[in-house]
Formats: C-alpha cells, sequence, structure tokens
C-alpha cells in the first residue's frame, strides 16, 4: 500500500507537468491562429480600395503616362547619395568647384568669362543641388525609418518569446523541485530499512519467548 502511495506520488509531477506542456502547446497554437489571423486582415485590408493615409495614392490612368520606375533601385541610390551628402568628401569637392567657379570669372580674362560678379549662375546651381539634395535626404530617411520599425517589431517578436520560453522554464524548474521534494532520499530508505531490520529482530524475539 505504501509502494502504491509513493508511486501515485511520484506519478503527480510527472501529470502536472503533462498538464503544463499541453496548456503552453495549446498557448502556441492559439497565438499562431491568432498571426495567421491578422496577416490575413491585414492582407484584405491592403487589397480593398480603401486607401491608406501612411501610402501615397497609386496614379490613376490618364491622358499622360508617366514613365515608371523601379523603387527599390531608386531609394538605394537616393540613399547612397544622401550618404555621400554627410561626408566630408562632399565639403571638399564643393568648396573646391566654388573657389574654382570664383578664381575663373574673377581672375581671368572677360572674355573667357562666364558667370561675372555677383555670381548668378553659381548661385542658381547651388539652388538647384540644395532642391535635389533635400528630398534625397528625405527619402534615405524614410527608408530607414521604415527598417527601424520592421527592427524594433521584430526585437518585440523576439522579447514575446524570449519571455514566453522564461515562463515555461521558471515552470518546469518549480514542477522538477516539488517532484524531487517528494522523491525518497537515502537517509529516509535508510532509517526505513533500520526500522524494519529492528522491527524483524523483535518478531524473532517474540517468537523465541514463545
Amino acid at each position: 500500500m505504501d509502494a502504491d502511495r509513493k508511486g501515485r506520488q511520484g506519478d503527480a509531477p510527472r501529470q502536472r507537468l503533462q498538464g503544463e506542456l499541453r496548456h503552453l502547446r495549446q498557448l502556441r497554437e492559439k497565438r499562431a491562429r491568432e498571426g495567421s489571423r491578422m496577416q490575413r486582415t491585414e492582407s484584405a485590408s491592403s487589397g480593398s480600395a480603401r486607401a491608406r493615409l501612411d501610402q501615397p495614392r497609386t496614379a490613376r490612368p490618364g491622358l499622360f503616362n508617366l514613365p515608371t520606375y523601379d523603387p527599390e533601385a531608386f531609394g538605394k541610390l537616393s540613399e547612397r547619395i544622401a550618404r555621400f551628402l554627410g561626408t566630408g568628401r562632399f565639403i571638399v569637392w564643393m568648396t573646391v568647384v566654388v573657389v574654382v567657379w570664383v578664381g575663373w570669372n574673377t581672375l581671368l580674362p572677360d572674355a573667357v568669362r562666364f558667370d561675372n560678379y555677383p555670381f548668378i549662375f553659381l548661385t542658381l546651381m547651388l539652388s538647384l543641388q540644395a532642391s535635389y539634395a533635400a528630398p534625397l535626404i528625405l527619402l534615405a530617411q524614410n527608408r530607414q525609418d521604415d527598417r527601424d520599425r520592421v527592427n524594433m517589431e521584430q526585437d518585440r517578436a523576439r522579447s514575446d518569446r524570449n519571455i514566453a520560453d522564461t515562463e515555461y522554464l521558471t515552470r518546469e524548474v518549480a514542477a522538477l523541485r516539488q517532484g524531487l521534494g517528494e522523491v525518497a532520499t537515502r537517509d529516509f530508505i535508510r532509517s526505513e530499512l533500520q526500522s524494519l531490520l529492528k522491527e524483524m529482530d523483535e518478531r524473532r524475539d517474540a517468537a523465541d519467548l514463545v
């Protein structure tokens, strides 16, 4: 009877651990179903005719068809240009061009000058360069913001998985501790054997007396 009771007590932590594993498996399946449902909802909303405010409006067919381009290739080119504009090399080259321009139209004879003082053509070129540089820098920043948002979402999903794994390991360790607390130790077995031997000796002595 004691052996059966100890066997049932030893099976209790195993059954509890199996129940925890079954519960964790159900939670993971539920999260997977919710993720697939959200993806279907997002795809359906993106495929609907309703326009989103955070995306540019697509061109409608009209009388004039504008030339098409690859947004990814243009975005990479804009990032390369913006990265070059933010370096000291661009400042050095711009300074060299301005100095040569001013020196050419100041020191050389009037016959070879093409932009006399106050250098209106130079001002126009610098304004044109600034007008193109600003949108390219903004486009590069928008692409970087998109990458940062994707990285943050991945970090959030990774942290959620780590939290779930940590909770599972915590429950498993607690179940193992509880199970180890119910396992018979060496001292317990030794004391039981000693009491059993003592009882056998007492019965033998009682039989000899009879």
